[in-house]
């Protein structure tokens, strides 16, 4: 018996019994699908409670990668439907990331070098491409685990209250701050700009990290986020890609 768990343009996630089966559509490239498995086999070995890669196949011209399935409700969930809870849950949100960036993974690809590549591909004209180019350069370089899309809703709360951290395809190893940057931004994307701010302080205050450090990553990271999702996305994303200083 399966059960339909999200749907998206180019995949299907759904539960087959106890395993849980993300299923790429028959154009979606196979290069692409094999490194997000191996991204998540090599997050596994960090040892962070994340779902264990059972099976990569190939059905019908399709790809699909197999894990265990995971029951409980996602963070996102949880926050909508205990209001009163908000706190709590966005103090374990910033706990886990900051769990995830204290792993080092040095097999996985460098943020900075997809970041040069996706500004390269990003609608902007030379000027401003160069602009970030030379910011992003100009950045501290690090390696740390970064999710690279976390936000409440890759975050499943299991019964028994264990936190397992979903979706590693946009895996790499960079700054902690670009990756935060990353996170306020989803969470304004979501129209969650409250919630945002608050995050912000809250993973500045844990990692004893200056705000306006993160926020100078806040027009690369949109730039290089701006190549991907539908128009209004990338509006949106295109609006912080001008903004250099702030308050």
């Amino acid at each position: 018996m399966t059960k339909i768990l999200a749907e998206r343009p180019n995949k299907v996630i759904y539960q087959d019994g106890d395993k849980c089966v993300k299923q790429f559509s028959a154009d979606y490239s196979k290069a692409d699908v094999l490194n997000e498995a191996l991204n998540q086999a090599r997050v596994e070995e960090t040892g962070l409670n994340i779902p264990t890669i059972m099976e990569v196949s190939l059905t019908h011209g399709k790809s699909s990668i197999t894990t265990p399935f995971i029951p409980g409700k996602t963070l996102a969930q949880l926050m909508e439907e205990n209001p009163d809870k908000e706190d709590e849950y966005l103090n374990l949100f910033v706990n886990l990331q900051l769990e995830v960036l204290s792993k080092t993974c040095s097999m996985l690809n460098k943020l900075k070098d997809k970041m040069k590549r996706k500004i390269s591909e990003a609608k902007l004209d030379a000027t401003t491409r160069y602009d970030l180019h030379s910011r992003l350069e100009g950045m501290p370089k690090h390696t740390k685990l970064c999710h690279g899309d976390f936000n409440p809703s890759n975050i499943i709360i299991t019964p028994e209250g264990a936190a397992m951290i979903l979706d590693w395809s946009h895996a790499t190893q960079g700054n902690g701050s670009a990756d935060a940057a990353r996170t306020y931004l989803l969470f304004c994307l979501n129209g969650k700009k409250a919630l945002g701010d608050k995050y912000l302080k809250l993973y500045c205050k844990k990692s004893d990290t200056a705000m306006q450090y993160v926020q100078k990553w806040m027009p690369i990271v949109a730039a290089s986020q701006s190549v991907k999702g539908n128009a209004d996305e990338r509006e949106f994303l295109l609006s912080w890609v001008d903004v250099v200083e702030y308050v």
